[in-house]
């Protein structure tokens, strides 16, 4: 049995201390499992669809890769900005935000930060090996691995997270998120890094990645909560001269 006290002033150390009457805050709360369902895996197949076409494609698909490259290129020949190294989170960054502003998503922020970490797991796992089967050029030539955009699954991948941790409170928040991950799609693009069907399909592997962890996470979930995570809660007191939380666990 262990307890922990993280307080929120410093005090004199008191003979005894104060619960507040009132219930415990456990840490995790129930997750319900998602009934699979195909129709929201239906567009990211088919932007990823349309990737591996392109890809592969000597007609109108590779065409629409040189053509767009040319015109970016050709518009803004010096154009270089790292933003997208930093906003592709950004969605991410905003759940954490919204719950620091008091206003809650879908899940506790101790389960969002899991499921965001279960969709960044599938997303980087099947892009970087499908980078490695496939192998192509970068159009500026730097190097093998440009399908499909990693920086565009990562940022749709965050919007998909704050879409779905979001969407019952207001849904311009999911629109806020998907308009930075075109954003950071686009500016792959600007900068040279990425053809237009690397993005598309980075932008399939990102969604589809947020999903299939919103389907799978109770069940990863189920299996440590009944037996560790469910023996843990916080609970507030108050001591003479300062307020805090007690971390109380069974093992």
């Amino acid at each position: 049995m262990l307890g922990l006290v993280f307080q929120s002033a410093f005090s004199q150390q008191a003979d005894s201390l104060h619960f507040n009457k009132q219930e415990p805050l456990y840490l995790y709360e129930p997750v319900e499992p998602v009934k699979f369902k195909v129709a929201p895996l239906i567009i990211p197949a088919v932007l990823i669809g349309y990737g591996f076409a392109a890809v592969h494609d000597n007609g109108a698909l590779k065409q629409l890769d040189l053509s767009t490259k040319d015109e970016l290129q050709e518009d803004h020949p010096l154009f270089a900005a790292h933003v997208d190294d930093y906003v592709q989170f950004a969605p991410a960054l905003a759940v954490y935000g919204l719950n620091l502003a008091g206003i809650k998503g879908k899940h506790s922020l101790m389960d969002a930060t899991f499921l965001y970490a279960t969709s960044a797991a599938i997303m980087g796992i099947s892009t970087h090996f499908v980078k490695q089967a496939e192998h192509r050029l970068r159009p500026n030539g730097s190097a093998y691995n440009s399908f499909p955009s990693g920086h565009t699954a990562s940022a749709f991948a965050a919007a998909e997270f704050l879409k779905q941790e979001y969407k019952d409170v207001s849904p311009w928040y999911g629109y806020a998120g998907y308009f930075v991950a075109t954003a950071t799609g686009t500016l792959r693009m600007y900068n040279n890094k990425h053809w237009f069907s690397d993005v598309v399909a980075g932008a399939g592997f990102g969604i589809a990645s947020t999903k299939i962890s919103y389907f799978v996470y109770p069940y990863i979930r189920q299996l440590f909560a009944e037996k560790k995570t469910q023996n843990f809660t916080v609970m507030p007191f108050h001591q003479d001269g300062a307020n805090g939380l007690m971390l109380y666990g069974r093992f």
